[in-house]
């Protein structure tokens, strides 16, 4: 099983020191990891496992106590002439460089039933197939959690994400399955993910509650996830999402991985 790491989780590390760190634990892939550190990641036989591709989260709104404001996807037609641009973009950039994966988003429901975001996923996603079939490089859409982190987000459920991916009919459009996420929207993790593991390209994981460390102060068996996924002879990444608490945020990643580590 393949291991990765956000970047924006340790992003106080230099990205040096970082790859380093990484190489020495056997993590081979960063997620969410901007163009300008793409070099310094592949000195250390380090992939960009997950690029940014198509769809972003708003500003937040003065005062909130949110960290992201409102998030632009595809299940408003209205967002589709922009994002196939970006798409294209950053189709073109990751091809150029040999990654696998970018990233999008489904978008906030503001008051649009499930019907209607299925479909107009599905209607927007199958513009960008060709393009990602053309390149080879697989579109993975992010299942996040409306409860806590991204208030009115539509994909916050496996089932949602599934129809669209099943729907648009291709290998290169895939599910972003984020466990932290999924486990506060509906838990059974691993019966989820033995049910659906051919729409997941890729995996997120952090500690619920806090999204921080996958330690014994977190509610979800982290150890019995890793297994379970081992088990599926899962081809894609698991990543470690999470926002380090203590004062060796590398000490707590190597732990993280070592759990992960089956």
């Amino acid at each position: 099983m393949r291991q990765s790491v956000a970047r924006w989780c340790f992003n106080s590390i230099p990205i040096e020191e970082f790859c380093e760190a990484l190489q020495d634990m056997g993590v081979t892939g960063m997620d969410l990891v901007g163009l300008e550190e793409w070099d310094a990641c592949k000195r250390y036989g380090i992939t960009p496992s997950m690029v940014q591709g198509a769809g972003t989260f708003l500003p937040a709104a003065p005062g909130s106590t949110t960290r992201f404001g409102p998030s632009f996807g595809w299940n408003r037609i209205e967002n589709h002439e922009e994002l196939l641009v970006t798409a294209k973009k950053n189709i073109d950039l990751a091809a150029n460089a040999g990654l696998p994966n970018i990233i999008g988003l489904f978008g906030d429901r503001q008051g649009m039933t499930d019907a209607e975001g299925i479909r107009n996923c599905v209607r927007g996603l199958r513009q960008i197939v060709p393009y990602l079939e053309e390149k080879r490089i697989t579109l993975g859409i992010e299942l996040l959690n409306s409860k806590v982190d991204h208030p009115d987000y539509q994909g916050d459920n496996t089932a949602f994400g599934v129809a669209v991916c099943r729907q648009t009919g291709s290998e290169h459009v895939k599910l972003v399955y984020d466990a932290y996420h999924m486990q506060i929207m509906e838990g059974n993790l691993i019966a989820t993910i033995r049910e659906n593991i051919e729409y997941f390209c890729h995996i997120h994981i952090a500690g619920v509650p806090g999204r921080h460390e996958i330690d014994e102060t977190q509610e979800v068996n982290w150890r019995a996830v890793a297994m379970a996924i081992a088990d599926l002879g899962f081809e894609g990444y698991v990543s470690h999402e999470w926002i380090p608490t203590g004062p060796d945020p590398l000490a707590a990643l190597q732990k993280a991985v070592a759990i992960m580590t089956v």
